[in-house]
């Protein structure tokens, strides 16, 4: 980020304004002259991120909108996963954060280590430290600056990489300027379409004496519908027996089943051949010599021994889920330039973010071991290893602890529940800031900003379960083979609520999180005359705070019969499901029938579950009312943290500037203030329990470009990063096991993770738009957190006598706890180019193409031992890929411009390593292809039509892990395509 303050003037080139509106928000921010141009089309979008790329002197990827209101991609993640070393991760059809936590981005191959800014200023979603980028909207974005290699200058907290989103402001524009953008978008899965409205207003007054106000708003309402239809399966060895119907020992089973249990062998099926009863098989005790899911064949002949078999990803159940997003924003800006030396500003950004899903299950009993006779039994060949199963973390020979796997079967006698379930989960992030920037001198440069940040999120997830009537069955038909496994049912009419029981309503997750924050920050550049080593020097000091208040209403479920009693097991208190008017049935185009069966069974509605309703429908149930639910005291949090930063940076040239570079220190300190509820051990009356911490961290930084010979240069940098802990992974709780004897502590101690980051690239720059580069990285990483456990006597906790052993002398608890201590890297290699065919004749100078291939290699260290006796292990960060790339073809004349793009990526883990493999989930290879294409109808409307997933391709989920991959499928999803389109009126000086 340069800026030359001793030579600003009217000579400044359209790039060196370009990089100046860009970085508007950071702490030496410029006001762009006059001769600032809004950037319109892929040409210019992409020659206006090249020159970030360039000339800025960190390790920075930027895209800049192709227009006002108009990012490349209908979201933001999807975007971003076009930038070298950055990868996305998606849900329902679009770029989405996991389980709607952190970014939603892995950076380097670290996910959960970014953070987020908003023109420079921190800006987190509530509950995190992170913003969810999948809240954030595509109209509202001028820019996306990632930085992967922190600087001195940059706010801390960040050892993956930092994100900035760069908003518009007045000073974009020369003066009365307008925009308006109508569109929508549809979902082939969902069959539903949504509205899209983007609307900006802009002008500039120039005054007497060379000032100039400027004011600008902008607003835009986004609606999508999608679809996310699978079907989660069970993990683990799940050994089961087969015992054939017209065995003896079929027989002597279904002779002691005196009440014609369906879990047990049956009389009615003795003597039949195409009948297998699947006897479950016990593991061994885990202990030094047995790890887990060895099969404990004691007592078997050889021929049962033969018929042994494990059965991953057998209990496939159908699962649908129409996710409904609604984003909201809101952008006001105003500024006025006292003369060319004195500027006041303020401004305000505020995103609304809700994700909405009704989701419907379908489950059958044989999912929970109740109905295990099977007709048609079907084996595949299968080597379940001890490596797959465990690890092989005892040592020793790799041995083969079964050979086949479950193929097909049709499971008998099942019952069935559906369960339908609503969850509203708003996010509320906004910020205000205010400030002014000062020229006293022509080398001096200050600037002070204050900014107040309020987030709040909620998370309320409802449910009704039905319980098929007594005496109804049906048979599941399963084959757990393919992508997806295929299941189909043989037995009375599922969409029919008469054959159906309300059971159980559930409020599994209610919880609320009310985050305020905001900073205060002094910021300047000081120019130096010739003869100095060093030609400029920032500096700055940053005071900022964030508290968090967390609250938890769940609870448990209530039954929904006639007494208010648990459902009776021959339903004498049942309410018949065909009661109440409270059932639909789901899609009938479940996978659009990919998997078997299609759909259609009855659920409890799930628009019904808002509010009082189910309350008001069945009083027995003992429902509080929405506005008197019970907090989960226990569960309450609340941490102040607070922050004082100063940094310095000197920035020299030498060699007649063909060296150019920049060293500085950041130094932080960070006071924080933690509020657990805990349990008087003598009284049990629950109350606070505060904790406070204090530490400091010194980051260094220093960068180096070098032009090996014109537009052709080499980038050295170096940082230290810090990334602090969850804010959840702070609270002083305690939770005892009194019947165990053990303690689990949480640890307001925990430090940052740090890290030591190097970069190396080389750049070739063969015009503004056109350039090719490779760089390495080596992120060298400390504090990674583990579990351990100590014997002690802790104040808060009875000490514990009870007759099991803890392991620890009379009287002190077995305690756990997180501490730092161990240390992990990310290492890799980054290739990126863009070529437009200017030159080239006719039809082809208005091609292009554009690509990006990251490789990254993650150490992220793991105790596969006890907490007592730990054993580290390396393994792969979570949600990264080894290898990725994206692949751009453009076009663009002076009508019409298009995109088609592929994005790729490797195996990844799925949300953390599993010493068990077998254990474990993995996200499957995949590659999403995206288009989009442009006309402009007339100097002022543009058409734009759009299309996400074109080949329609999924994140799927197998059994194993990364390195013990069984090729067997977990979970199959399938989204859809989206299609959209909008018509995008501007007018005024733009």
């Amino acid at each position: 980020m340069k800026h030359n303050h001793r030579n600003f003037g009217p000579k400044m080139s359209v790039v060196a304004v370009a990089l100046a509106q860009a970085f508007a928000g950071h702490a030496w921010a410029q006001q762009a002259d006059a001769n600032t141009v809004v950037v319109t089309g892929i040409r210019a979008s992409a020659q206006s991120s090249l020159a970030i790329k360039r000339d800025t002197m960190e390790v920075v990827d930027s895209i800049t909108a192709d227009d006002i209101g108009k990012l490349p991609d209908p979201n933001v993640t999807e975007t971003m996963t076009r930038i070298p070393g950055v990868q996305g991760y998606r849900y329902g059809g679009e770029g989405a954060s996991p389980v709607g936590t952190g970014s939603g981005v892995t950076i380097r191959g670290l996910s959960g280590q970014t953070a987020s800014e908003v023109n420079g200023r921190a800006y987190f979603t509530a509950g995190s430290r992170e913003f969810n980028l999948e809240g954030a909207i595509p109209g509202m974005v001028a820019g996306i600056d990632v930085y992967k290699n922190p600087s001195a200058e940059h706010i801390e907290g960040a050892i993956g990489g930092l994100v900035n989103i760069r908003t518009r402001n007045p000073s974009d524009f020369k003066g009365l300027t307008g925009a308006l953008n109508i569109g929508g978008r549809y979902n082939d899965l969902a069959k539903k379409g949504n509205p899209e409205l983007f609307g900006m207003i802009a002008n500039r007054w120039n005054l007497q004496g060379g000032g100039r106000i400027g004011v600008m708003a902008a607003a835009v309402f986004q609606q999508s519908t999608g679809r996310s239809d699978n079907n989660p399966a069970n993990g683990g060895a799940n050994y089961k027996r087969a015992v054939r119907a017209d065995s003896a020992e079929y027989a002597t089973l279904a002779g002691a089943n005196t009440t014609n249990d369906p879990s047990k062998p049956m009389s009615q099926y003795i003597g039949r051949t195409d009948v297998s009863y699947l006897a479950g098989v016990p593991t061994l005790p885990t202990s030094t010599t047995a790890g887990a899911y060895m099969p404990n064949l004691a007592g078997l002949t050889p021929e049962q021994v033969s018929n042994v078999m494990a059965a991953p990803a057998l209990t496939n159940n159908v699962f649908q889920e129409t996710i409904m997003r609604t984003r909201r924003g809101l952008n006001l800006a105003a500024d006025w330039r006292v003369d060319n030396t004195l500027r006041f500003y303020v401004d305000g950004n505020y995103t609304y973010y809700l994700y909405h899903q009704n989701y419907r299950g379908l489950n059958s009993s044989d999912n929970n071991n109740q109905a295990n006779n099977v007709q048609n039994l079907q084996t595949a060949p299968f080597n379940l290893t001890e490596q797959l199963a465990n690890g092989n973390l005892n040592g020793g020979s790799n041995d083969v602890l079964a050979t086949k796997r479950f193929l097909s079967g049709n499971f008998l006698n099942t019952r069935m529940t559906t369960t339908g379930g609503d969850e509203h989960r708003p996010y509320t992030t906004w910020i205000a800031a205010t400030g002014a920037e000062w020229h006293p001198t022509p080398a001096l440069f200050l600037k002070a900003d204050i900014n107040f940040i309020k987030a709040d999120q909620t998370q309320d997830n409802r449910s009704v379960t039905l319980l098929s009537n007594p005496g109804l069955y049906w048979t599941a038909n399963r084959i757990s083979d393919g992508a997806p496994h295929q299941l189909t049912f043989t037995g009375p009419n599922l969409s029919d609520p008469s054959n159906f029981m309300y059971q159980a309503y559930s409020n599994g997750t209610h919880q609320s999180y009310h985050d305020t924050g905001g900073a205060v920050a002094l910021d300047g550049t000081y120019s130096l005359d010739d003869g100095w080593f060093f030609s400029r020097f920032k500096f700055g000091t940053r005071a900022a705070r964030q508290s968090s208040s967390y609250n938890n209403f769940a609870f448990g479920g209530r039954p929904l019969t006639s007494d208010g009693l648990a459902l009776a097991a021959d339903g004498s208190n049942g309410i018949s499901a065909a009661t109440g008017g409270h059932t639909q049935s789901s899609p009938t185009n479940f996978m659009d029938g990919l998997a078997g069966y299609s759909g259609g069974y009855v659920v409890y509605n799930p628009d019904q579950l808002l509010g009082n309703q189910v309350s008001g429908a069945f009083p027995k149930a003992g429902i509080l009312p929405e506005n008197g639910l019970t907090e989960q005291l226990l569960s309450r949090r609340y941490t102040n943290e607070k922050t004082k930063a100063i940094y310095l940076v000197g920035e020299f040239a030498l060699l007649d500037d063909r060296l150019k570079g920049n060293v500085g220190v950041r130094v932080v300190r960070t006071n924080g203030e933690f509020v657990a509820q805990v349990a008087d051990p003598i009284t049990g009356a629950i109350g606070p329990y505060r904790r406070t911490t204090s530490y400091t961290n010194a980051l260094p930084s220093f960068n180096l470009t070098y032009d090996l010979a014109k537009d052709f240069l080499a980038r050295f940098g170096y940082g230290r990063g810090m990334t602090r802990p969850g804010l959840d992974q702070l609270n002083p709780s305690l939770t005892v096991n009194s019947t165990q004897g053990t303690l689990q502590i949480g640890n307001p101690d925990l430090r940052p993770l740090t890290a030591n980051s190097f970069d190396f690239s080389l750049e070739r720059y063969f015009s503004k738009t056109n350039y090719l580069a490779a760089g390495v990285f080596d992120k060298e990483i400390n504090g990674f957190f583990n579990d351990v456990q100590n014997c002690e006597n802790v104040s808060l906790a009875t000490g514990y006598s009870g007759a099991v052993s803890n392991g620890c002398p009379s009287g002190q608890l077995l305690v756990s706890k997180t501490l730092n201590s161990e240390k992990g890297y990310a290492r890799g290699l980054e290739l990126s180019g863009q070529y437009f065919f200017d030159s080239a004749p006719g039809i082809l100078k208005n091609f292009g193409v554009s690509g990006s291939y990251t490789y990254v290699k993650t150490d992220n260290p793991f105790n596969v031992g006890t907490k007592a006796a730990p054993n580290i292990i390396s393994t792969p960060q979570p949600f990264a890929s080894k290898n990725s790339y994206s692949v751009s073809a453009l076009y663009e004349d002076n009508k019409a411009s298009a995109r088609l793009v592929y994005t790729w990526r490797s195996p990844s883990v799925l949300f953390g390593f599993s010493p068990n493999p077998i254990d474990g989930r993995y996200i499957d290879a995949y590659g999403i292809l995206d288009g989009s294409f442009n006309y402009q109808l007339t100097d002022n409307l543009a058409l734009s039509l759009i299309a996400s997933n074109i080949t329609n391709k999924t994140l799927n989920r197998n059994v194993g892990g990364l390195g013990n991959e069984s090729g067997i499928e977990r979970q199959h999803y399938e989204n859809g395509r989206f299609f959209g389109f909008s018509l995008r009126y501007k007018f005024g000086n733009l």
